[in-house]
């Protein structure tokens, strides 16, 4: 595995196994890689006869009050894995390549990008839309692999493809959880023990009002009641509990197909997010 910090000889590399034959895969991440992302890798050679994955912890997605330089940051252990895994390149650009002296250019996805997350974390998906678009530009893959754990990204990122003809078939793959349900994130790191304990609450009460909702229930007070649930079991705040179309992310006040349950709630010092499939 080539192990890429210059663009140039990103470019030179990937053009080489390009040149081999076959279609490149990329997994972007921002390390701290655990079962989820291996789970990215595996699909992505499922679908591809060559992988790039990348690691940049990218600042501008960062509100001024979140955890930036408390990112858990080891590239090394990281490499590691994906050696192991099989990746034929791992871009780890540093942040002045990103973003060089100079640097002006933001992309927005307007509408869903200012809702739920968006609304609570200011500027985050434009940080996001942005270096996934550099990201693209400079590996140039025929697919990338996203987790549906952060099922509203995945659906911006979609769009900004789609609105920007990049020509990249974007792959979202299910979300992967430890055995008690909790969902994988580099942000668990971040959980005391009781925490990480009262943390299932948040998983649990999600699968309890998609049978509800399976079942019958009214959409406005079967929220309400998962709010007050996730409360009860321990977490500090809820940002929201909504469900929304699968497809468009438009909230929705019946349920007549395809729909996402998501959900973000803060415990302890750490700020947790899921989501569940909702299909009747």
């Amino acid at each position: 595995m080539q192990i890429l910090r210059d663009v140039d000889m990103l470019r030179d590399a990937v053009a080489a196994l390009r040149g081999e034959g076959g279609h490149v895969a990329m997994v972007p991440t921002m390390g701290a890689l655990h079962a989820g992302h291996m789970a990215l890798v595996t699909e992505a050679q499922r679908r591809a006869t060559r992988v790039v994955a990348s690691i940049f912890v990218n600042p501008t997605q960062f509100g001024p009050n979140e955890d930036l330089s408390a990112y858990p940051r080891r590239e090394a252990e990281d490499a590691a894995l994906l050696r192991e895994a099989g990746v034929d390149i791992l871009w780890a650009p540093s942040a002045e390549v990103m973003y060089p002296a100079g640097f002006a250019t933001s992309i927005r996805v307007s509408g869903l990008s200012e809702e739920l997350d968006g609304a609570h974390r200011p500027g985050h998906f434009d940080g996001v839309a942005t270096v996934v678009a550099k990201l693209f530009g400079q590996v140039r893959p025929d697919i990338a692999c996203f987790g549906e754990k952060d099922y509203q990204q995945l659906a911006i990122i979609r769009r900004l493809v789609a609105d920007l003809d990049l020509g990249v078939e974007i792959v979202g793959v299910p979300t992967v959880r430890d055995p008690d349900g909790l969902a994988l994130s580099s942000r668990n790191a971040y959980l005391a023990p009781d925490e990480r304990a009262r943390a299932l609450t948040l998983p649990q009460a999600l699968y309890r009002t998609a049978r509800g909702l399976l079942s019958g229930a009214d959409i406005g007070p079967a929220l309400a009641q998962a709010v007050a649930a996730i409360r009860a079991g321990g977490f500090e705040s809820v940002d929201y509990v909504e469900l929304r179309d699968a497809a468009t992310m438009k909230r929705i006040d019946s349920l007549e197909g395809p729909a996402r349950l998501l959900a973000a709630a803060r415990i302890g010092r750490t700020r947790l997010i899921d989501n569940i499939a909702v299909n009747p």
